[in-house]
């Protein structure tokens, strides 16, 4: 260890690192390719990984060297670990807490090896400052991406998840939130301060939707895993529904073209100068149609067509589209003309999917009505009158299959199967059916 009140320089030449204490190195370690030379002893009284490493090395050798395989964080964070074993001060932050704390764990730095050894350092720092605020804990959740299987072994992500689902649940306007997570006080312009530091982030009202951008930062795996335990913490459907519809339309630009304009809005409650994720777009269609909630509504069923388009331009599986087919089925009702004219994305001669929107009303007439509705006051999400939604349906296929007879591709046998989908008794008036056939006819 360094002597008391001894501070060692660490400086760095191309791909080596050097730690400055008038002592050559004994041992080198490399992490991703790069070497660090340092000296034993302070490593092997705070590690215990190195330790067990070390007892297998040829001690005759001057120096020792060894790699370490995998380290989490990379050398940046082994960085920080070699400091904190010559007595120096880390400084632990939102945003390198996880890593430093995973690759505390992996160089086994418990108090076996010292009291107050790094990894003990760390799990406090992270429970007393990171799981009490909701910026920090985002920043936090966020960095987990690439330590997935060992901050999984920590339970940093269930308890971020957990940590989240709390403040979410938690009413706003009991605690003036979100000032009490970021001090009490408010710069002329309204922004937050905190210690005396403007942050630039707003104060927001108690709207249900503070949430949403802020989440949006998240890979797909772990914004699933938090909508997975904001769902068993009770938190509604239908603001669950309206996070993941936001995340959706953040990383699949193509669904504000059938939204009407919905997207856009800033909801986040701090200013995070966070990177937003990279994602897989196939990925992402297949997770959000699992995530999303079994209920109906007007913009919901907009916005399950417009997830049912991009689908098929990314040629999703079977399986996820055959889903999103069934759940528009049981609220054809709610749907518009618009809505239902998707394109051919396939090599078809057809202008339109009409396959497509066979098996949807197919979905329609065979479905229970055992899909409830959301809740009448969410954000745009109501749901239409119920009397009727046969008849709603019939005549929006007469105005569908009008819009389509225009189609000289169009075999007369997909425009009879069409008319036949929804039965006779469903139609008060024919007046519909009999224009589109009108119009095919004169094609």
């Amino acid at each position: 260890m360094a002597p008391a009140g001894k501070v060692f320089e660490f400086y760095r030449e191309g791909n080596e690192w050097f730690c400055k204490t008038g002592l050559p190195s004994d041992i080198v370690i490399s992490v991703d390719d790069v070497n660090f030379h340092l000296h034993k002893f302070p490593l092997i009284s705070k590690c215990g990984k190195i330790a067990t490493l070390l007892e297998s090395l040829d001690t005759r050798e001057r120096t020792s060297t060894t790699a370490l395989d995998g380290f989490p964080g990379g050398t940046d964070t082994f960085l920080v670990a070699a400091k904190f074993c010559y007595g120096a001060r880390v400084e632990l932050t939102p945003r390198n807490i996880v890593m430093v704390y995973c690759a505390a764990d992996y160089l086994e730095m418990t108090d076996e090896y010292g009291e107050g050894n790094l990894l003990s350092k760390s799990e406090s720092f992270f429970h007393r400052n990171i799981l009490r605020n909701w910026k920090d804990c985002i920043l936090a959740l966020q960095s987990c991406e690439p330590v997935v299987s060992r901050a999984d072994k920590l339970q940093i992500i269930s308890k971020c998840s957990n940590a989240l689902s709390m403040m979410v649940c938690t009413d706003p306007s009991l605690f003036g939130w979100p000032m009490m997570m970021y001090g009490s006080l408010q710069s002329p312009g309204g922004s937050i301060l905190w210690n005396g530091i403007n942050t630039g982030a707003r104060i927001r009202s108690s709207e249900s939707d503070w949430w949403f951008e802020d989440i949006s930062y998240l890979s797909v795996g772990l914004f699933e895993r938090l909508i997975r335990t904001m769902e068993a913490r009770g938190i509604r459907p239908e603001n669950l529904a309206g996070a993941i519809m936001y995340y959706a339309r953040t990383y699949l630009p193509g669904l504000g073209r059938w939204q009407g304009g919905q997207s856009g809005k800033t909801r986040a409650v701090a200013s995070f100068s966070m990177i937003p994720a990279a994602v897989d777009q196939t990925v992402l269609v297949e997770s959000i149609e699992k995530l999303l909630p079994q209920k109906k509504g007007k913009s919901f069923c907009r916005f399950l067509l417009g997830l049912l388009r991009v689908a098929l331009i990314l040629g999703i599986n079977n399986t996820c589209q055959e889903s999103l087919e069934r759940r528009i089925g049981m609220q054809l009702e709610l749907a518009t003309l618009d809505g239902l004219l998707i394109p051919n994305y396939s090599d078809s001669d057809t202008l339109y999917n009409t396959d497509c929107v066979e098996r949807i009303i197919h979905y329609f007439v065979s479905s229970e009505p055992k899909v409830t509705s959301f809740s009448p006051s969410s954000f745009d999400l109501q749901t239409s009158p119920s009397p009727g939604p046969l008849r709603k349906v019939a005549k929006l296929i007469d105005e569908y299959i009008a819009e389509v007879a225009c189609d000289v591709n169009l075999k007369p046998g997909k425009i009879r199967s069409l008319a036949e989908a929804i039965s006779e008794s469903s139609r008060t008036l024919h007046d519909g059916l009999y224009r589109a056939l009108d119009i095919y006819l004169k094609v």
